[in-house]
C-alpha cells in the first residue's frame, strides 16, 4: 500500500508539471510593451493600437499590453533600441518602418546598429497586395501630372519627409532618378500628422504615404475630387483597382536599369507593416509570440475593427519575412550599391 501510494503522488507530481506551461507562468501577470517607431495617430501607430487591443487573448498568460512610442530619425532610432537596448525576454517587441530592413542589408550607413536577419520576427497584418505606397499631390499645386513633372522649365514638386532615412524621403530620391521627376524634398517634419497637416495649409505640395494611412486619417482625401491626386504608386506590381488610372512606379521607370531598382526596393514593401522582437528571444516565447501574432491577425474581433478603420489586413508571416530579406541579401552588390546612393539622395 505505501508503495501504491508513493507511485501515485508521483505520478500526480508528473502530471501537474506535464500541465504547468512554463511560456503562460512567464507572461501571467507581467506587462508586454509594443514599441511604435513613430508618434501618435500615423498609420503604423494605428495598427500598433489596433493589434494591441487583441492580442493579449492569444499570447499564454494573457499578459497586459502597452504602447510605446518612441519617433525619431524615421523609426531608425526604435528599430536600433529593438536590436541594441530592449529586453530579449520576449517581454518586448514593436514596429519600425517598412525599409529599415532594406536599410540594415545595403549597408552604409554608420547610424543602422541592426541585422534585419538577427531579429526575432513576428511578421507583418498587411502585405500591401491591397494597399499601396501613394505619391499624393494637392490638386491646386503648381506641378500636379507626370508630364509637367518631367519638365525642368516647371516647378518641383514639392513633398515633404520627416528625418534622414524615413521611407518618404528614401522613395522620393529613389523616384526622382528612376523616373525623372522633378522634385525638391523639405524633411525634418516630426511626424505623418504634421505632414498631413502642411499639405493641407498649402506649405507642400504632397508626399509619399500609405493607401491605409490615407484610409485611416483622411478618408476624405479619397473621396471624388478630394483636395488631392494620385501621381504614382509604388510597391505595386499592377495598379491598384481603385486608381486604374495612376501608373506604378515600374511603369515609369527610365530603363531597364531603373526599373531593376524600383524592384529591388520594393521587395521589403511586401512587409508593409513589420513586427519583429529582439534578437535572442528564448524560443518557447518566440514561439508564442508568433503564434499569438497569426492568430491577432485573423480574430474576428480585429478583422471587424481594421475594416472599420480601412486598414488592409492580409498577413505575412515570419518565414515569409525571413524569405524576403535573404533575398534582398542576394541581390547583386553593385545594384545594392546603386540603390544605397540613391536612397542617401546621391
Amino acid at each position: 500500500m505505501r508503495a501504491l501510494c508513493v507511485a501515485a503522488l508521483v505520478a500526480a507530481g508528473f502530471c501537474t508539471a506535464a500541465a504547468a506551461d512554463p511560456v503562460a507562468d512567464f507572461y501571467k501577470g507581467k506587462n508586454v510593451q509594443i514599441i511604435v517607431g513613430y508618434g501618435t495617430g500615423g498609420g503604423y501607430d494605428v495598427y500598433a493600437r489596433v493589434l494591441s487591443r487583441h492580442f493579449s487573448k492569444h499570447l499564454p498568460g494573457a499578459p497586459n499590453i502597452v504602447i510605446q512610442n518612441m519617433p525619431g530619425a524615421g523609426s531608425l532610432r526604435a528599430t536600433n533600441h529593438l536590436y541594441v537596448n530592449a529586453p530579449k525576454d520576449g517581454t518586448t517587441f514593436g514596429t519600425f518602418a517598412r525599409n529599415m530592413p532594406l536599410l540594415g542589408v545595403l549597408g552604409g550607413n554608420a547610424n543602422v546598429q541592426f541585422d534585419p536577419r538577427k531579429f526575432t520576427w513576428l511578421g507583418s497584418p498587411s502585405s500591401a497586395q491591397d494597399d499601396a505606397y501613394m505619391l499624393f499631390v494637392r490638386r491646386n499645386a503648381k506641378t500636379n501630372t507626370i508630364e509637367d513633372a518631367r519638365r525642368r522649365d516647371r516647378d518641383p514638386i514639392i513633398l515633404g519627409g520627416t528625418a534622414e532615412g524615413a521611407t518618404g524621403n528614401d522613395i522620393a530620391f529613389l523616384i526622382r532618378d528612376t523616373i525623372g521627376l522633378n522634385i525638391k524634398l523639405i524633411a525634418g517634419y516630426p511626424d505623418s500628422g504634421a505632414l498631413f497637416i502642411a499639405i493641407e495649409r498649402g506649405e507642400l505640395d504632397g508626399r509619399f504615404v500609405g493607401l491605409s494611412a490615407v484610409s485611416s486619417n483622411k478618408p476624405e482625401w479619397l473621396k471624388p475630387g478630394g483636395p488631392v491626386k494620385a501621381l504614382v504608386q509604388f510597391a505595386r506590381q499592377t495598379r491598384h483597382p481603385d486608381f486604374p488610372d495612376t501608373p506604378t512606379a515600374r511603369e515609369l521607370a527610365r530603363d531597364d536599369r531603373a526599373k531593376q531598382l524600383i524592384e529591388l526596393a520594393e521587395i521589403p514593401y511586401m512587409l508593409s507593416r513589420p513586427y519583429a522582437a529582439p534578437p535572442g528571444v528564448p524560443a518557447e516565447r518566440a514561439a508564442a509570440l508568433r503564434a499569438a501574432f497569426n492568430a491577432t491577425t485573423r480574430d474576428k474581433e480585429f478583422l471587424a475593427e481594421a475594416a472599420k478603420l480601412g486598414l488592409d489586413v492580409s498577413p505575412v508571416g515570419a518565414d515569409e519575412a525571413m524569405q524576403m530579406l535573404e533575398q534582398l541579401a542576394a541581390a547583386p552588390p553593385d545594384l545594392k550599391e546603386e540603390l544605397r546612393k540613391l536612397q542617401g539622395g546621391g
